[in-house]
């Protein structure tokens, strides 16, 4: 499964544009997220490059008999925004969740050029037939909350914090 995201068109997309997203994302939620800070911290090597990638704030459902994945909706982005940073560091290029994001998550962005999208939230029936195919990459025991890699065609992302900053939300 080859992937390539293009970084240039992603960090030049602005606040409130939408379109369909074709390449390779990583699901981690909250407790991946921890995992991978932890090796950060430890100054120990990671089970994936976060350089230039795209993690989507999902722990997909078991896949039906015939599915690639089962249901995998977007979660609420603002859980992960105390780990956000040091992913930046390691080159996170973008991330995928819900709802409004810190302050604080908004500078880190715009600090190191990131993009946040937001997938169509009650919808991971619908998004699970954007996955083309699936691979665990880390944390197995993590079950759903694993970290898999997804290649998706045609998957609906609205840019929700460009890479200036500029946010469709409010201030909080």
């Amino acid at each position: 499964m080859k992937c390539k995201t293009d970084k240039k068109n992603l960090t030049g997309m602005r606040k409130g544009s939408s379109f369909l997203f074709t390449g390779c994302i990583y699901t981690a939620r909250d407790q991946a997220h921890k995992k991978l800070v932890r090796l950060i911290r430890k100054n120990q090597k990671l089970p994936l490059s976060l350089k230039g990638q795209i993690i989507y704030y999902c722990g997909p459902t078991a896949a039906p008999n015939g599915r690639i994945i089962g249901s995998c909706g977007p979660t609420t982005s603002c859980r992960m925004d105390s780990f956000l940073e040091p992913l930046l560091k390691k080159g996170l290029l973008g991330m995928i969740g819900k709802g409004p994001r810190s302050r604080n998550a908004r500078e880190m962005i715009k600090k190191y050029k990131g993009v946040y999208f937001l997938a169509p939230s009650g919808c991971g029936a619908l998004l699970a037939k954007r996955v083309v195919s699936r691979k665990l990459v880390a944390f197995p025991g993590l079950g759903p909350e694993a970290i898999y890699k997804l290649e998706v065609a045609d998957f609906p992302l609205i840019v929700a914090i460009d890479s200036c900053g500029h946010s469709i939300y409010p201030d909080i």
